[in-house]
């Protein structure tokens, strides 16, 4: 970190005031730390007074704030690699970030190539990684279990080596399978983006036109009692209305981890099913309350992970379970991307995107020199401190405005905002909310804190 940036901590004015819509709490913030506490929204001007413990304390640890930011945004080294083993998926999904032609006929990674290609990223997680942590490899789409036998065998051979997940549309996933990737603890995440099938066939259907909402219901059923799977539902016009039942339907199958995602931009096929900023935040949050409700009726949770992960960056930043949230992200900085023809990207969204290229895993350099190149580089160097309206934000470092792959394609350039920036700024006011209401624990998964130390704390 630069003096500059300790002296911009150090120095900076009085905190800036966020109206929350609390009854009684506003959020006051320092940007450049992202730090922040809530006070008494008529007694703002008192409460931030030079003279005050709280702007006292925020003084003496204003540089050890900035520190631990700096550390997290751009001092991290790759632990994971989301793997494509395959182009193809049977989906044509509405919203897809690959383009039409790789999914409906593009290469396989044979499995020889594919168990070549972990080895090469077993030796070089080894060379960066802490001894006794294990990276992580997630399968990813198109569809993974369109090469199935491949995915296999590479898990069976590396599964001492990388912690193991699979994304998967959910269609292929029969008993077998199941039994396979349970025995294994491979973590799972099935997609399905309607409470019914006319909702979810609205967006995700075969390349034929036929249904798959039937399929995804089996493969929940087939992994209840499982401690490891999630679902994800990709919020668009076409579903909007219906994320409470989207919510009650999961909490009955007993999903432990659900995502209600706002979709990426990256190619104009999503943009046509984009949900209005204000409409997405009303959705969101009354489907966040409905989870609230059943927990307090039932005892059991269903944590909205891409929700539980903004309570994160507000409460511990460093204790942030994904990194799209954050600026730079975590593409090319904590994962990477391996696509199926062995080319490195910085995140599986840029897969498509011939210019992301960073080169191929099989090259002389490897991970290292795409780590290098200026394909990632382009990726890792986005800072929200540098471009408007982004670097006057007072809640930039709780959102990151995501997702460069979408500001790129969608708004011009990396120096550009993502697709829903007033929906951040609200989904970061809702959550302020509830801890100003002492709810959050409620939306978090149980134990999240067991790592974390405090560092600051008001009365």
């Amino acid at each position: 970190m630069t003096d500059a940036t300790f002296a911009r901590a150090a120095s900076a004015g009085p905190l800036i005031p966020v109206d929350i819509g609390h009854d009684i709490y506003a959020a006051v913030t320092d940007p450049n730390t992202a730090f922040w506490a809530l006070v008494d929204k008529t007694r703002i001007a008192e409460s931030t007074a030079e003279s005050t413990p709280l702007m006292q304390d925020f003084r003496t640890k204003a540089e050890s704030f900035a520190r631990e930011l700096h550390a997290l945004r751009f001092g991290l080294t790759p632990s994971g690699v989301y793997l494509n083993p395959t182009e193809r998926c049977n989906l044509n999904c509405t919203y897809c970030y690959l383009p039409d032609k790789q999914r409906s006929g593009g290469q396989h990674m044979s499995e020889d190539r594919l168990i070549g290609a972990l080895g090469k990223l077993r030796d070089y997680f080894r060379s960066v990684m802490p001894e006794g942590r294990t990276p992580r490899a997630i399968f990813h789409g198109a569809e993974p279990l369109m090469n199935k036998a491949a995915v296999f065998a590479a898990i069976e051979a590396f599964g001492d080596d990388f912690a193991f997940g699979i994304q998967t549309n959910g269609t292929l996933l029969d008993r077998e399978a199941v039994d396979f990737l349970t025995s294994r603890n491979v973590s799972i995440g099935l997609s399905l983006d309607g409470p019914v099938a006319g909702i979810t066939d609205a967006t995700r259907l075969t390349w034929g036109g036929k249904s798959v909402h039937d399929k995804v219901l089996k493969a929940m059923d087939a992994l209840r009692g499982y401690g490891s799977w999630s679902v994800i539902t990709t919020c668009t016009t076409e579903n909007l209305a219906h994320l409470t039942r989207m919510v009650e339907l999961f909490h009955a199958h007993e999903v432990p981890t659900c995502m209600l995602n706002t979709l990426r931009c990256t190619l104009p096929g999503a943009r046509g099913v984009k949900p209005a900023d204000a409409d997405m935040g009303k959705a969101l949050f009354a489907a966040l309350d409905r989870t609230h409700a059943l927990y307090r009726a039932t005892g059991r949770k269903l944590v909205v992970a891409n929700f539980a992960n903004i309570l994160l960056a507000i409460l511990a930043p460093t204790a942030r379970r994904l990194m799209c949230d954050i600026s730079p992200c975590g593409g090319g900085r904590a994962f990477f991307a391996l696509a199926a023809d062995g080319s490195l990207y910085p995140c599986s969204e840029f897969i498509g995107l011939p210019r992301f290229n960073g080169g191929n895993l099989f090259d002389e350099g490897g991970v290292n020199a795409a780590l290098a190149s200026g394909a990632f580089r382009t990726v890792t160097a986005r800072d929200v401190d540098t471009f408007a309206p982004c670097d006057d934000c007072a809640i930039r470092h709780f959102c990151g405005s995501p997702c460069p792959a979408e500001a790129h394609e969608m708004n011009g350039g990396m120096d550009r905002i993502g697709a829903f920036c007033e929906f951040y700024k609200e989904q970061v006011n809702y959550a302020l909310r509830l801890i100003a209401d002492g709810k959050a624990d409620d939306f978090l998964w149980d134990g999240w804190d067991a790592d974390t130390e405090t560092t600051f704390l008001m009365q």
